[in-house]
């Protein structure tokens, strides 16, 4: 099958959540059951997109098998010689068959049939074959329902409750099956399998248990092939560098009833391109020396024209705290030459043009952050989700520093938090809830409002809302919107918290003064294990609504846990409750599958290590770097001790982050347990240096001397 006709968008790397993916379900119709003698008489195809077949192109052909139709398989199918005397051969379709292919990943019931098929009638055609990926909706049911009585294309649809219409023809099997493949995704996904890569190495071991090779069963490895690999390297420089870094400050802003006059002259005072308008309740418009250039060229129009006629709204904007690459994707989008800039409370901070950003951009991988931004709904939301580790793969590969990869990851999930917030409050007033009763925040928890998530992540969020009780009418408005955004934020690739860290219950969504009392509730516990989850609060960043809000009970947390030492002491505990994952002689802990898990043995005490010192000491940080060297500079610890933990740090999250990238090309479920067995030796020797200072941070931090 030739690759060289391939949509774009057909490739689909390791991680591609089976939501986002863009696949071809495809069924054929034959001369008989054997499939090395068999013949094709029709082929129904049909496109798999945003979790559905229904708006799908389709592609339907009857074929000459240029042999004579065993009646046996005339009265399954129903196709006679007659039918197919006029049809083209096998050899004259296989051009738009492969036309509509491309590199598709190939959906199928029993897909080694009819990949063995195929296979033969190229052979015939003396056409060049490569097997696709596959997926095999009967391998996938036995997986997610193995005490199925049968798994045949029936009882699959009767199980799942499809309808089947034209059994027996091909593009009603394709379609039944299309159907199948879309009422399994959820299943697939209670049981951990989210992204193809996942779904092809459980593919791949039940088709191994059931011994259907013989068949030639050929489910390509997530390594196979370019499709799984990042195909041009990135200029990491946008995903270094925030915008605060590059952007023109302060901006430029003139009331509306300003003229262009006005507008050139500041351009030119400033050496600036746009200025922003202000109509008395705040910049709401832009005019750019384009926009200048236009309206003194047009009839009618002058140098004393109003800048309210003329400005672009609304204003689109993005955060001074953002990477630079999300500004690229909004501009690439939008079409746009200049954003305004705004800080964490809406401020209006700065502008950003293409003058202030990249030369060469890597615009598919660009796109990343602005999929996210404008995902109208989940399937939407996991195609930008899945860019996420080809980017990752990508930074690694040029040497770019771990926490700095994990800094991308942890924006990417503040933003698709906020996303999932903007979609919910969506279908919260389509359904005739109305708006938001009272001002509120989202913050998210632990890692990512740290700065330091990796591949792995899953939901750690909260709602604090302005005022309301328990049950009241707010807090059920609250309850029902943290439930949908959980229910996103799980079909998109963030799964479920384990622990139950979701603004979904009670415990994590409440009102300013709830949340206050809560956290008198928490400084006064007299068990460290009565902190379970606690101390992950004091992580949390808001990423949509009420900004001043998040920050005030993050500020009120910080201050309550400052001011009471039994509390830190607590922390200490928790942080001193660790176990070295290196043995007496100097060997690693294996699991019973081999690997060490480096956040429990690692990182988790050092993290917690550093947000007790910020705590003790009040440095108002949330990453463990800015929190470590922000106790430097209070006097506590030397500068060279504080930077080999912060070192022990980076390497840390540089080792779960290589395993987590391998783990994504073999299907393994991502988790931050290392195979220490495939580090080379030297990547082994550091790894033991930097578990030993952990035990130096931990040690420092129980006996107070930091």
């Amino acid at each position: 099958m030739a690759l060289t006709q391939a949509r774009p968008e057909s490739r689909h790397s390791a991680s591609t959540p089976l939501l986002a993916l863009k696949g071809v379900v495809l069924d054929t119709e034959t001369t008989g059951l054997d499939a090395k003698s068999a013949r094709i008489v029709q082929i129904g195809a049909l496109r798999f997109a945003g979790g559905s077949v229904e708006n799908g192109e389709r592609f339907e052909r009857l074929v000459n098998p240029g042999i004579p139709i065993p009646r046996a398989a005339s009265a399954i199918h129903g196709i006679s010689d007659a039918q197919v005397q006029q049809q083209p051969k096998f050899a004259a379709v296989a051009p738009e068959l492969e036309a509509f292919l491309g590199t598709s990943v190939l959906i199928g019931h029993t897909t080694s049939y009819d990949v063995t098929v195929l296979r033969e009638e190229y052979g015939r055609a003396g056409r060049p074959w490569s097997d696709p990926r596959t997926l095999d909706v009967r391998i996938l049911a036995e997986f997610v329902q193995p005490t199925l009585a049968q798994y045949d294309l029936e009882r699959l649809c009767e199980w799942l409750g499809v309808q089947i219409e034209g059994r027996h023809t091909a593009m009603g099997d394709a379609l039944a099956t299309g159907r199948v493949f879309a009422a399994l995704l959820p299943l697939l996904r209670q049981r951990g399998v989210r992204t193809l890569a996942e779904a092809e190495a459980v593919s791949r071991s039940m088709a191994q248990q059931r011994e259907q090779v013989a068949l030639g069963l050929h489910v390509e490895g997530a390594r196979a092939g370019d499709a799984s690999r990042p195909i041009a390297r990135l200029d990491n420089f946008a995903y270094r560098h925030r915008i605060r870094d590059v952007m023109n400050a302060p901006p430029a802003i003139v009331p509306a009833t300003a003229t262009v006059r006005d507008a050139v002259r500041i351009l030119l005072d400033r050496k600036i391109s746009s200025v922003f308008v202000d109509d008395g309740t705040g910049a709401i418009g832009i005019v750019t020396e384009r926009d200048l250039l236009r309206a003194h060229a047009e009839p009618g129009a002058g140098m004393d024209t109003a800048l309210g006629a003329i400005m672009k709204r609304p204003l689109q904007s993005v955060s001074e705290d953002d990477f630079l690459y999300r500004a690229i994707g909004r501009m690439e989008r939008l079409g746009f030459r200049h954003l305004a800039v705004r800080n964490g409370r809406g401020d209006l901070v700065g502008a950003v043009t293409t003058r202030n950003l990249l030369r060469d951009r890597a615009t598919t991988a660009i796109m990343l952050g602005d999929e996210i931004d404008s995902a109208t709904d989940e399937a939407a939301l996991a195609h930008g989700w899945h860019m996420l580790p080809v980017v990752a793969e990508s930074l690694a590969a040029d040497d770019v520093d771990p926490r700095t990869i994990a800094s991308v990851v942890s924006a990417e999930i503040c933003v698709l938090t906020r996303r999932a917030a903007e979609l919910a409050e969506a279908r919260l007033a389509e359904a005739g809830r109305g708006g938001p009763p009272v001002p509120y925040t989202v913050l998210v928890l632990g890692s990512a409002g740290r700065g330091e998530s990796l591949l792995a992540a899953d939901q750690d969020n909260a709602i604090v809302y302005e005022t309301g009780g328990p049950g009241g009418a707010e807090d059920q408005w609250f309850a029902a919107l943290g439930a949908h955004i959980a229910d996103i934020l799980d079909a998109a690739g963030v799964p479920y918290c384990k622990g139950g860290v979701m603004a979904r219950n009670p415990q994590w969504r409440m009102s300013l003064a709830a949340w206050k009392e809560t956290i008198d509730t928490w400084v006064r516990r007299q068990r460290p294990q009565d902190l379970l989850n606690v101390d992950i609060f004091f992580d949390g960043v808001p990423v949509h609504g009420d900004w001043e809000l998040g920050e005030a009970i993050w500020s009120y947390a910080y201050d309550a846990g400052h001011r009471n030492p039994p509390f830190l002491n607590l922390l200490t505990e928790l942080a001193r409750d660790w176990r070295s994952p290196i043995t007496f002689f100097g060997n690693f802990r294996n699991d019973a599958k081999g690997r060490v898990d480096l956040k429990k043995g690692g990182l988790m005490p050092l993290f917690t290590a550093a947000r007790v010192l910020s705590l003790r000491h009040d440095v108002r940080a949330r990453s463990t770097p800015e929190r470590l060297r922000g106790v430097a500079a209070a006097g506590a610890g030397s500068a060279s001790d504080i930077e080999a933990i912060i070192e022990a740090h980076r390497l840390l999250i540089g080792t779960i982050l290589d395993q987590q990238l391998e783990d994504t090309h073999a299907g393994v479920p991502l988790s931050p347990r290392v195979d220490v067995a495939r580090l080379t030796k030297d990547a082994r020797d550091k790894l033991r240096a930097a578990l030993g200072q952990v035990a130096t941070v931990v040690d420092l931090v129980g006996e107070g001397r930091l």
